[in-house]
């Protein structure tokens, strides 16, 4: 079977996947989101930490829960990491440094997962386990309970209530992301992904010099890193590294976890607001653009003009040859796509094109599906943007879903769709300003200006992953990266909350012949032309600086 056909038909298999889970799946998320009932577990945890579970929230108090919650988890772990050589399973690793402590903390809590770090050296399994795998639970709950808040901001009427954030969290935590984890960790250990509490074993190789095999409790983080799109390796070479990814099987299964609830999310949309092909409109949009990235970024990987990578038969330097091109570029499209941040290959050594593909997938806002929560909310921003160009163009006061869409909403929105070109834009301008900075590149011209750019991309969106060859692990980057990790998750959330407060006030207005139809293919083409329009061009400038001029050169 050639590598081509082999791609096709893993793809294949993918889109069939989730298009089976998309119907149970979402439907058994909005079923967990709405019921009234709260299983005994659940009840004994509000009775602890002293929640009425049958009293609502107004968006305010939801938002200081969702940012007490994240404060108190950023606390918790910066302290697990610094005193980790006091605790057990420590395995000896050496103290991490304050600042580097402080950056990781901020980016487990804010489900972003960048490591400036080597995991297998710089963290003991007890910090592993207790503290980034748990975050890796509770940051993806995050996102998801978010995003209820704005779907019931849609579906409720004059009211200011928006739900509980900590029924919330706790029932997706439960019901949704262990159950789905403890399954699919047995099989990825059926499948040779490690799982002990093993420490380093000293073997001697074929060349007769000794090497430091680390063990772990690898399939376990594992599962969540990719469920929840977190995305932080517990070894520095992350997926790439064959005892988390050891098989093409095992390949394609993470890719599919990452996928799987962000693809299922806009049918929990579509059933909460009683009609599932607004859910469809939305997940078409998502399916159109992650179509597209995978088809492209392959293609640049595989075609590429040079003449050692046409006789390697494509651009192999940084890629697995267990894995190859096709699952190489699917992976790298679908973890840019979301926040996950997971990496089988290393994008630094991608072809122009293809890495700068990547850096655009992310600066889409991650919608295509995005991350858990957060993918479905950016894309309801968007689409009431679409709503809004489209009220503009007939001189109509816009609706969507019987809400009107006036100045307070599209200010909300303004503000959501700015921050985060914000964050990378003057981020990236700030590094390549300071001479320092600039002096941690690798590589110098239109490449190095991309590892920076990726990088600020990757930390503003929360998605983690690293364009390689840049160093981090210096004070100012340690820094300026946990600012844009928390200004990029938690910014957004305070305009989507108060958006959805906004709506759910509301007296809903009944449809008329000049509402625009929000399930048909001409708002799926209208808003696609709004995502590209609207947010992919804000970074062509930074774009034409880096890849696009390199590509070209």
């Amino acid at each position: 079977m050639s590598a081509t056909l082999a791609g096709w038909l893993q793809a294949l298999a993918l889109v069939g996947a989730l298009a089976l889970c998309y119907r149970p799946l979402g439907d058994y998320i909005a079923k967990l989101l709405t019921s009234a009932r709260h299983l005994r577990i659940e009840r004994g945890l509000y009775k602890v930490v002293g929640v009425d579970g049958d009293a609502d929230q107004r968006w305010p108090v939801y938002l200081r829960s969702v940012l007490a919650f994240s404060a108190v988890s950023v606390l918790f772990l910066y302290g697990l990491i610094r005193l980790q050589t006091h605790l057990l399973l420590s395995l000896g690793v050496p103290q991490m440094a304050a600042h580097q402590a402080w950056n990781t903390a901020i980016s487990f809590t804010t489900n972003t997962n960048w490591q400036s770090y080597s995991g297998e050296s710089a963290m003991g399994h007890l910090v592993q386990m207790a503290g980034l795998a748990v975050q890796n639970f509770v940051s993806a709950a995050v996102g998801i309970a978010v995003v209820a808040a704005l779907i019931r901001g849609f579906t409720r009427n004059r009211t200011d209530r928006l739900g509980n954030f900590w029924v919330d969290l706790t029932r997706i935590v439960l019901r949704l992301l262990l159950p789905v984890s403890i399954v699919f960790a047995l099989v990825l250990v059926a499948n040779g992904v490690v799982q002990n509490f093993h420490g380093f074993h000293e073997l001697t190789t074929l060349t007769g010099n000794p090497q430091a095999i680390p063990g772990g409790p690898v399939a376990s983080q594992e599962v969540i890193k990719e469920l929840g799109t977190n995305g932080g390796g517990f070894y520095n070479a992350n997926s790439a590294h064959p005892f988390e990814n050891p098989t093409g099987l095992t390949n394609w299964l993470e890719i599919f976890l990452l996928l799987v609830i962000s693809f299922s999310l806009p049918r929990t949309f579509g059933r909460m607001v009683g009609d599932h092909r607004q859910g469809y409109a939305i997940v078409a949009v998502m399916g159109l653009f992650w179509v597209a990235s995978a088809a492209l970024i392959t293609f640049a990987e595989a075609h590429h003009s040079g003449t050692a990578l046409q006789a390697a038969g494509g651009a192999m330097e940084g890629k697995e040859q267990r894995f190859g091109i096709a699952a190489s570029s699917l992976f790298a499209a679908s973890t840019t796509l979301t926040s996950t941040g997971a990496v089988n290959s290393f994008h630094d050594s991608f072809t122009p094109f293809g890495g700068g593909l990547t850096i655009f997938n992310m600066m889409l806002g991650e919608i295509a599906p995005g991350g858990t929560g957060s993918g479905l909310y950016g894309m309801l921003i968007l689409a009431i943007v679409a709503v809004f160009v489209a009220g503009l163009m007939v001189g109509r006061t816009p609706e969507y879903l019987g809400k009107k869409l006036g100045g307070r909403e599209m200010k909300f929105a303004s503000l959501y769709i700015l921050t985060t070109p914000a964050i990378v834009l003057i981020g990236t301008g700030v590094a390549m300003a300071l001479p320092a900075e600039r002096a941690g590149m690798l590589n110098s011209g239109p490449h190095g200006f991309s590892e920076v750019l990726y990088a600020f991309t990757s930390a503003a969106n929360n998605n983690g992953s690293a364009f390689a060859g840049i160093t981090v692990n210096t004070p100012w980057y340690d820094t300026a990266f946990g600012l844009a990790m928390v200004l990029g998750r938690f910014l957004p959330m305070v305009f989507v909350l108060a958006l959805a407060g906004s709506l759910a006030r509301q007296q809903p207005v009944p449809a008329t012949p000049g509402t625009l139809p929000t399930h048909k293919p001409l708002f799926v083409g209208l808003l696609s032309g709004v995502v590209l329009i609207v947010v992919g061009l804000t970074y062509f400038p930074a774009l034409a600086l880096g890849p696009i001029a390199e590509g070209l050169h």
